[in-house]
């Protein structure tokens, strides 16, 4: 079975972590929710999301792919998590998965030199933080190891798009009929 780690921190933006983790589920993907601090999180727009887990808790390289979501100050938070920034790097060496949406993709993956050379999208905020990144403005783009997504308004996409490459594009497809998108 494929293992999803979705990361939350205070300040995520909740409807990207939890569209994204809907969608993974609807596939049977085993997702799990994993904060940097507490299990109890106050989201962006004070939703309080209960973790499945704490990042003490889980060795962060242990999944097939780690999904950190956007928002403020969110995005910020993760991004002075060393454990993930740690764990992007094994991830991306030992050729498993990384996707980011809004925020994230500029703060927490270009910041730290992840997306040098790699056709991305994040908020449009942010663009001009995507250090080295080929910023293409699309809503969600895919380079080798990679996913981005632009915002919330795309986060739909970008579940579809984690399970297209995680279990196909069949099931993807299936997903897509089934919630009417």
């Amino acid at each position: 079975m494929k293992k999803i780690y979705a990361m939350v921190a205070e300040g995520t933006e909740e409807c990207e972590l939890l569209n994204v983790v809907d969608i993974a589920r609807r596939a049977g993907i085993d997702t799990e929710i994993v904060s940097i601090s507490g299990k109890t999180v106050k989201t962006s727009h004070g939703v309080v999301v209960t973790a499945d887990k704490t990042v003490d808790e889980v060795n962060l390289t242990d999944c097939d792919l780690l999904f950190i979501p956007g928002g403020m100050p969110g995005s910020k938070n993760l991004a002075d998590c060393d454990k993930l920034i740690s764990a992007v790097g094994g991830m991306i060496k030992a050729g498993k998965r990384v996707a980011a949406i809004c925020a994230a993709p500029a703060l927490v993956l270009s910041e730290h030199g992840f997306l040098e050379g790699k056709r991305a999208t994040c908020f449009p905020a942010f663009e001009d933080r995507m250090r080295g990144a080929v910023v293409t403005g699309g809503r969600v783009e895919t380079d080798g190891l990679i996913t981005t997504a632009r915002g919330l308004g795309c986060a739909i996409e970008l579940g579809l798009e984690i399970v297209s490459l995680l279990c196909g594009a069949e099931l993807a497809a299936e997903i897509r009929q089934k919630i009417v998108f």
